[in-house]
C-alpha cells in the first residue's frame, strides 16, 4: 500500500499524510513471501505501506524474508514509512515466528521495520527472528550495512514504541538491537513497556540500558510489570 504512488489520486497536498487508504489484515497467515528482488519498495517481505493506515489483527508471519544488505532496508515481514499524522500501527494477538524454522529476516528488523512510524504492539510474540545484514547505519568501513533490531527496527523522528502484553525472545542481530532497535535523530521519542517479557535475544553490542535494547542514553524507556534479562 503506497498512497505516494502517483497512478492514485491524492487527498491532500502531502501524499504521505493521508487518512486512507486504511488496511486491516486480519486471521491471516503470510508464509515465505519474500521481496529481496524488489528495488522501489525494498523491504517488507509480506507488507509493505507508505501512508495511510494499518493494522494487523489475530496475523501470523513465517519465514517471511527481505533484503540482506544494506544501512537502512529491513523488515522481513512488515515494513512502513509514515502514517496519516503519526498515529500509531496496531499489532494485536499477532506472532512473528514462533519456532527455530518460522523466523522472519531482512536486513534490519528482522520482523518490523519502520522510519518515522509509532507503533502499539500488544499481546503479540516475536521469537527466532534476525537481522542478518552487517555494519550497522551508517554502514561500518568495508560492509554492507544492516544487522540491527533482531525483532523491531524504529528510526526517525518523534515517535512512541508502545510494547503491551508482549514476548520477545530468541531473536538475533549481528550489529546492534538484539530484540530492539530504536533511534530518533532529535533525540524525542520514547519507548513504552508494560506486562511483557524480552528475554534470551542474542547477538550485537550498545545494551546502555536494558540488554537487547540499543537506543539513545536519553531516550525515555517507560518498564512496568515486565521482564527485561
Amino acid at each position: 500500500m503506497n498512497t505516494c504512488d502517483q497512478n492514485q489520486n491524492y487527498t491532500t497536498d502531502h501524499c504521505n499524510n493521508q487518512d486512507h487508504p486504511r488496511l486491516t489484515v486480519q486471521n491471516l497467515t503470510f508464509i515465505n513471501a519474500n521481496s529481496t528482488s524488489e528495488t522501489e519498495y525494498d523491504g517488507g517481505g509480506a507488507i509493505f505501506v507508505r501512508g495511510g493506515r494499518l493494522k494487523v489483527v489475530n496475523c501470523r508471519f513465517f519465514n517471511n524474508v527481505c533484503a540482506e544488505t544494506g544501512p537502512d532496508v529491513g523488515g522481513g515481514a512488515i515494513r512502513i514509512f509514515d502514517q496519516y499524522q503519526d498515529l500509531p500501527v496496531y499489532i494485536i494477538n499477532s506472532t512473528f515466528g514462533g519456532g527455530p524454522v518460522y523466523g522472519n529476516s531482512g536486513s534490519n528488523g528482522g520482523a518490523i521495520s519502520s522510519i518515522g512510524v509509532s507503533w502499539a504492539i500488544i499481546n503479540s510474540w516475536f521469537s527466532y527472528n534476525s537481522a542478518v545484514g552487517n555494519g550497522g547505519n551508517p554502514a561500518a568501513d568495508g560492509t554492507p550495512g544492516g544487522g540491527s533490531g533482531g525483532a523491531i527496527y524504529n528510526d526517525g523522528f518523534t515517535m512512541t514504541l508502545s510494547i503491551l502484553g508482549t514476548l520477545i525472545e530468541h531473536n538475533t542481530v549481528n550489529a546492534y538491537g538484539s530484540a530492539i532497535f530504536f533511534i530518533t535523530n532529535d533525540n524525542s521519542g520514547n519507548i513504552i513497556i508494560d506486562e511483557s517479557t524480552i528475554r534470551s535475544n542474542t547477538g550485537g553490542t550498545w545494551y546502555p540500558d536494558y540488554p537487547g535494547i540499543s537506543a539513545h542514553e536519553d531516550t525515555s524507556i517507560e518498564v512496568t510489570n515486565s521482564t527485561i534479562k
